[in-house]
């Protein structure tokens, strides 16, 4: 923390004697300034008008893009929305109140819900598209899993709905179903548990949840327009939607419109980076070179802690260019011409070729043990967060209680949160119970109410120390495995295991933004029946016109083979290969060396530690150990422009002031130019369709 501290603080321009006193104080405590001076109703009109306004015109949008490019246009969708709405509203001689804002900020943002990743907007339908993928993936073919995937999950392979691709058949009716109920038990999860998880680590713990004033702030200042005053943040907006614009037209207009009427979209800027394996490969090999082209990855670097994002690319490229390397030439057998170590890899594969075999041979062991590394940092930092807490009430100093609520905020009855949470839990329990029968039931139990509640609080409480959420990678895989239960149904279950800490900051944000929490309530019933309607009618447009992926969609061609692979991957676990040899997946896990990178992790954090290098290196270095270069390479440019150049040149205290804005007018500016080229292409499509 002391790291950010410092780093924030010389951003601003602070002596360096004085940074760490007064970002400490600033990110350890409340800003009484900020909280709210009275909770009004959200949920308007207005903002039902501008949920609709994102659900019709945008979302095919977000679909389209997420496919292409990879992009969010979640971002774009909620400036727009909520431009346009507040210039209607000084057009018509009436204001929108800052909770209708953030109701709008909330509602567009949720409609276009985004699944890092995979990069799926558009939806609940969403999913059923990515489990339409994986059934017919080569990955699930190629580890014989494919005829095993069960049929509430998806089709099976061979299916009439995969040869006319639509919605509208019977072997959808089960997977449909089971879709809608878990979106309706998730969005009981969020305003159950979650509210709980804020009442307790914001009410009663009082917890300073330092990025939620920031988001809260952002999402009603910067869409503040008045006619009387002018604002910097307009014009650096406006400078940022202009570089998406004229960037976007290349990098997403010309390919979108040229799919319309050609097999193979042109493509002038590689989408979504330049693979440089084939040019590197004989000095550098096993690493995963690549170049990102996505511009947004260098503003990102202008926002991102400047830190994590050093550390990163220095991991990064000790890890490609230094690392994977050196333990290919040692470990390389002459006779047999391949390395010992990297059994699967061979020249001439691409990127997504490489990280396959790569981390199928290595990175994803040591992924692991850094994964469980950084999960036991964190259950240091609660453990100790907690006792400082226990320590302090010992000392007789003021505490809150669960009664103390500020009043007007409109908060609902805990236990009725609590029901929700547990009525939504058992509906899980049940539903697994239905669809695995064989799978032991007290693992689903302890999913269900205790480790959920039990992460999820470990993660809240995390967000409002930290900023930052807790993970614990692989406690479902371990379980699965471990159980000892035989089959892959379980890994297509929606298992009750959840981590929802984050909805605690989200509701912090509501608080701070004088919105009642009621209002939260009636969102997401109107944002369920709106999202299912909206999602199953444009995902069932774009599935008809082709199919998912294809060359029409080269983010998504690119990119989810690699995502199914890992899935079916670890689906192999629980196959029973008796006789034939351990399965795909223990042959891939290095239970030794995911003990070496942990421990080395957390020697590196020790050090760290006792040299008071500040944390956020540590951070960096471990996460782009296991990386390839594309994304980090762009995203390092970034930061060495922001902060040696244009730092210097607006001054830090502004310019920290101008990046998220230039960054979030980028973002609208390519989501507006990527909507403008997908609303054209989709007229020409449905035109190209007519008999007449």
């Amino acid at each position: 923390m002391t790291g950010l501290a410092e780093e924030l603080e010389r951003a601003e321009g602070a002596p360096e004697e004085t940074a760490e006193a007064g970002m400490d104080q600033w990110y350890s405590a409340r800003r009484p300034e900020l909280e709210p001076k009275e909770f009004r109703e959200g949920f308007t009109l207005r903002t039902v008008l501008g949920a609709l306004f994102v659900a019709v015109l945008m979302l095919p949008g977000a679909i389209y893009l997420g496919l292409l490019v990879g992009q969010n246009l979640g971002p774009a969708g909620q400036w727009t929305t909520i431009i346009l709405f507040t210039e209607v509203a000084r057009r018509s001689f009436t204001v929108l109140r800052r909770q209708e804002v953030y109701m709008i900020y909330y509602m567009a943002g949720s409609v276009n819900s985004f699944a890092w990743g995979l990069m799926l907007a558009g939806g609940a339908f969403a999913w059923l598209i990515w489990a339409q993928y994986v059934v017919q993936s080569p990955a699930a073919q190629n580890f014989g899993i494919a005829e095993l995937i069960p049929k509430w999950y998806a089709p099976p392979v061979g299916s009439e709905a995969y040869v006319k691709r639509t919605f509208f058949h019977s072997d959808w009716t089960v997977p449909v179903l089971i879709m809608v109920l878990t979106n309706i038990f998730y969005r009981m999860q969020y305003v159950g548990l979650g509210y709980f998880l804020f009442r307790t680590t914001s009410d009663v713990e009082r917890l300073p949840f330092p990025m939620a004033p920031i988001a809260a702030q952002g999402a009603t200042a910067l869409a503040e327009v008045s006619a009387d005053e002018e604002s910097w943040r307009w014009p650096v907006f406006s400078v940022g939607t202009m570089i998406g614009l004229v960037y976007g037209f290349f990098y997403v207009a010309i390919p979108v419109m040229t799919s319309g009427f050609l097999a193979d979209p042109l493509t002038l800027i590689p989408i979504p980076f330049i693979d440089l394996m084939k040019n590197t490969e004989d000095a550098f090999p096993a690493g995963r070179i690549a170049i990102g082209t996505e511009l947004g990855a260098v503003l990102y670097g202008f926002v991102l802690p400047y830190p994590i994002v050093v550390g990163q690319f220095i991991a990064s490229m000790f890890t490609n260019f230094i690392f994977a390397p050196t333990l290919y030439r040692l470990s390389f057998d002459p006779e047999i011409g391949k390395s010992a170590l990297f059994p699967t890899w061979t020249k001439g594969m691409s990127l997504i070729q490489s990280e396959m075999t790569l981390n199928f041979d290595l990175f994803m062991s040591i992924g692991i043990g850094i994964g469980l590394a950084i999960a036991v940092i964190g259950l240091h930092a609660v453990a100790a967060a907690t006792l400082k807490a226990r320590v302090q009430r010992a000392k007789g100093l003021p505490t809150q209680t669960y009664a103390d609520v500020p009043p007007g905020r409109g908060d609902y009855p805990i236990w009725a949160a609590l029901g929700a949470w547990s009525l939504s839990t058992l509906g899980y329990v049940v539903l697994c119970r239905i669809l695995v029968p064989d799978f032991p039931l007290i693992f689903l139990l302890l999913f269900a109410f205790f480790w959920t509640p039990l992460v999820s609080y470990m993660s809240a409480r995390m967000m409002g120390l930290t900023g930052r959420p807790l993970e614990i990678p692989y406690v479902t895989q371990a379980t699965f495995i471990l159980s000892g239960y035989k089959g892959v149904d379980i890994w297509f279950a929606p298992v009750p295991y959840f981590d929802v800490g984050w909805a605690a900051q989200q509701f912090r944000e509501v608080e701070l933004t004088g919105v009642r929490m009621k209002s939260i309530l009636k969102a997401e019933v109107f944002l369920l029946v709106l999202m299912l309607v909206f999602s199953f009618t444009y995902w069932s447009f774009f599935w008809r016109g082709s199919q998912i992926p294809s060359s029409q969609y080269p983010y998504a061609q690119t990119f989810w083979p690699l995502y199914a692979f890992y899935h079916c991957l670890w689906a192999t676990a629980t196959t029973d290969q008796a006789g034939e040899g351990p399965t795909f997946l223990i042959q891939a896990l290095k239970f030794d060396v995911i003990g070496y990178a942990g421990a080395g992790a957390l020697a590196v954090y020790v050090a760290f530690t006792a040299l008071r290098i500040p944390a956020l290196w540590f951070y960096g270095l471990a996460t782009g150990f296991p990386w390839a270069t594309w994304w980090i390479i762009p995203t390092f440019i970034g930061a060495i422009l922001g902060r040696y150049y244009f730092a210097r040149r607006f001054g830090p205290e502004r310019w920290r002031r101008y990046t998220p804005v230039l960054a979030a007018g980028y973002t609208c500016g390519l989501g507006l130019i990527g909507m403008t080229a997908i609303g054209l292409t989709i007229i020409f499509k449905a035109v190209r369709s007519l008999p007449f």
